[in-house]
């Protein structure tokens, strides 16, 4: 318990510093949506006019310290304005259209990735010198080589541009009305099928090479050789012994991940017009809209931090010797 404690207090400490870099990167950059806005007027917007839009939208005039606790103040309540770019939307409910669209697309897509390159990577390493082992992580190695971006891209001209079997765009047919039908259902998926896989390929080799290089090192141990001279099973060394305490360095990549797959995948869903996180995020930037691009990676931060602390407590479950 003192652990976990010790761990909170970190993470709560974590989370102010990460707050006040999110406060203090946009407006390093120069320029912001107002000015901007006065900019393309060309000197025809008289001041009063800017003086009010710049009211309407909630920036605050005066020092940078009482922005900063009107900030923390937005942050405490939840209350983040409305997204500059679609005035009058509230922030909360722009990321909340779109943050669904993203658990889907990169949560299910790194989470098949994961499963299936640790049992890869697990298989290769029990069966040295086997099929698996010499040809499988080769060929994943050699295909995730390539950038995503360019996967994502040959993707797209081969399988909808070319050969038309997926979608051009977009996270649905647009002209459907959303709803749990199994028309809609249908659309969903067959839109998901090609940026979905297109993840899967680009990640799996990471796994693959994560479990499998995990599992030598543990694979050497002595108590994996007590265990096969007492004559156990491969199958319950594999699991039970091996297994269990290469996962321990795997957990951390995995909770990393994990975290990351809700800022979704820029370069995927730019690439197949696809309506997530990643997408809304350059958008942003390109915008200078400073309430939503700090909800987008404020999310991302308290995201991540959740998953290390997930990956903490799992720590203390599979290692017993922390629970001392």
């Amino acid at each position: 318990m003192a652990f976990l404690i010790r761990r909170l207090a970190f993470y709560f400490v974590a989370v102010f510093v990460a707050i006040t870099f999110n406060f203090i990167l946009p407006r390093l950059m120069p320029g912001d949506p107002v000015d901007a806005l006065f900019a393309a007027a060309a000197g025809r917007m008289p001041i009063e006019t800017l003086e009010a839009y710049r009211e309407m939208l909630g920036f605050v005039d005066g020092p940078v310290w009482v922005q900063y606790l009107q900030y923390l103040k937005s942050v405490v309540t939840f209350d983040l304005g409305p997204a500059i770019m679609m005035f009058p939307v509230p922030v909360t409910e722009v990321l909340g259209n779109t943050l669904p669209w993203t658990i889907f697309l990169a949560g299910f897509a790194t989470l098949f990735s994961i499963g299936a390159g640790c049992f890869i990577g697990l298989y290769a390493s029990f069966n040295r010198g086997g099929l698996v082992d010499r040809f499988v992580p080769f060929i994943w190695q050699f295909i995730a080589s390539m950038p995503q971006a360019v996967t994502a891209l040959f993707a797209f001209f081969v399988f909808a541009l070319t050969l038309k079997w997926f979608p051009l765009g977009f996270g649905a047919n647009p002209d459907l009305d959303p709803g749990w039908n199994l028309t809609y259902i249908g659309s969903v998926l067959h839109h998901a099928i090609l940026p979905m896989v297109t993840l899967v390929v680009s990640m799996l080799a990471t796994w693959i090479f994560t479990m499998r290089n995990a599992m030598v090192n543990v694979l050497g141990e002595d108590y994996i050789t007590m265990a096969r001279a007492k004559g156990l099973s491969s199958n319950r060394i594999m699991i039970h012994y091996a297994a269990r305490n290469a996962i321990l360095p795997v957990v951390t990549a995995v909770s990393m991940a994990l975290g990351f797959a809700v800022a979704g995948q820029v370069f995927i869903e730019t690439v197949y017009n696809y309506p997530g996180v990643g997408q809304l995020i350059i958008k942003s930037v390109s915008a200078r809209d400073y309430p939503l691009m700090q909800a987008c990676f404020l999310l991302i931060v308290l995201c991540v931090l959740a998953a290390n602390f997930l990956a903490d407590v799992l720590y203390v479950f599979l290692d017993p010797r922390l629970r001392k």
